[in-house]
């Protein structure tokens, strides 16, 4: 066995020690599930199923709901969802982060709570609530739709001075 090939059954074997230690059956549709997730974060059911049917043409995207909603069930996969946005799911579990979001394209990236432990924010009327936890969702533009959007901004205004320019033309003769 190549080192690549070792090193993908041991991961194989932890993915599938993961599901197990959860209480759920270790089946191919799951482990495919999974190792979508960890090639991807933060992924829409869609995109996990154009990842799983690639490994798994038979697997159905009704399949990957399934094994999505179990996973969240049992807290091994944690559902996120943005406003505006289809749910998203990340393996990363059992801390206290969060999450920003660009408005433009529509990015997500963890980010570690600032407070630290859960709830990192207590309500000041919690109604009788025991609160666990809350979710931040920090909005705004990702370090590639700052450029692009500085990018258009000089765009356009090289095009208004031209157009300016050539308006001055007309008019002078």
């Amino acid at each position: 066995m190549t080192h690549v090939e070792d090193v993908a059954a041991g991961a194989a074997h932890m993915l599938a020690d993961g599901i197990r230690s959860a209480g759920l059956k270790v089946t191919a549709p799951r482990l495919a599930v999974m190792r979508a997730l960890a090639d991807a974060p933060h992924s829409s059911a869609d995109r996990v199923f154009g990842a799983v049917r690639i490994e798994l043409p038979g697997t159905s995207l009704q399949a990957v709901y399934g094994v999505l909603t179990a996973f969240v069930a049992s807290g091994l996969v944690r559902k996120l969802e943005p406003a505006g946005s289809s749910a998203l799911f990340e393996r990363r579990v059992g801390d206290n982060h969060h999450h920003v979001v660009c408005t433009r394209c529509g990015a997500v990236h963890d980010v570690d709570c600032a407070v630290g432990a859960a709830p990192c924010l207590v309500p000041a009327d919690n109604a009788g609530f025991t609160v666990h936890a809350a979710e931040v969702t920090y909005w705004g533009l990702c370090p590639g739709c700052q450029v692009a959007l500085a990018n258009e901004a000089i765009t356009e205004s090289a095009a208004a001075e031209s157009a300016t320019d050539i308006e001055g033309e007309r008019m002078s003769v």
